[in-house]
């Protein structure tokens, strides 16, 4: 069981090749398209949904395309996946156990938490993957 659907995943990966960008100059779908590796149609179906939900804006025209709706400090990681998933929670169905009431909801509070982080975010784990990498000749 997986916690994020492909639609999740692949959203973040849109957001994310957005975000690289960092630019005023809207992203045209077919270069997210290929950046993020996300078939276009699918991706045209979750930019809806996240233009929806106020996480990136649309330019129409010949140098249309996508920007991020906010800068990436305000854009939370949860925000995008409830745009794209719905709630993010482990269990929705009403559990009679009190017990077992306490420990689900304790740990969808914690899913909240995990993925409570800016998108901005990227730009740590970025340098941590930059700190890894060696290079040799």
């Amino acid at each position: 069981m997986s916690l994020l659907s492909t639609k999740g995943m692949y959203g973040l990966s849109a957001m994310y090749q957005l975000f690289l960008a960092k630019s005023t100059k809207p992203l045209q779908i077919k270069e997210i398209s290929a950046r993020a590796e996300i078939p276009q149609n699918y991706l045209e179906q979750l930019l809806i949904l996240l233009r929806q939900a106020g996480l990136v804006n649309s330019v129409r025209g010949a140098y249309g395309g996508y920007l991020l709706a906010q800068n990436a400090e305000d854009i939370l990681i949860k925000d995008i996946l409830i745009a794209l998933e719905g709630n993010l929670v482990v269990t929705d169905v009403d559990v009679k156990d009190p017990v077992l009431r306490m420990f689900y909801e304790e740990s969808n509070h914690k899913i909240q938490e995990i993925f409570n982080v800016p998108l901005s975010e990227f730009e740590v784990y970025s340098q941590r993957l930059s700190t890894q990498l060696n290079y040799s000749i």
